[in-house]
């Protein structure tokens, strides 16, 4: 089932639809359900669910990012530790 509605979108998010939309020879509604489908399943895949923690440190979900110890210890001295 589709339903037909207006959005307001910026010009970069239209330009990228529309490119994505000729390049795979699709209408743009499509384009943008594909889209959208596709941030849909990558938030819903990076949502980890943990299980209750045994010890009194949380774990915290897989981040893109490498923490190292210069991060730490900035934080420490942003925190006055």
């Amino acid at each position: 089932m589709s339903m037909r509605t207006t959005l307001a979108i910026d010009d970069d998010v239209f330009a990228f639809v529309r490119a994505h939309a000729q390049r795979d020879h699709i209408s743009m509604g499509e384009a943008v359900s594909r889209l959208v489908r596709q941030g849909i399943q990558a938030q819903s895949q990076s949502t980890v669910t943990l299980a209750k923690p045994s010890s009194k440190y949380a774990l915290l979900p897989a981040r893109a990012e490498v923490i190292t110890s210069d991060h730490v210890r900035t934080l420490l001295d942003q925190e006055g530790i």
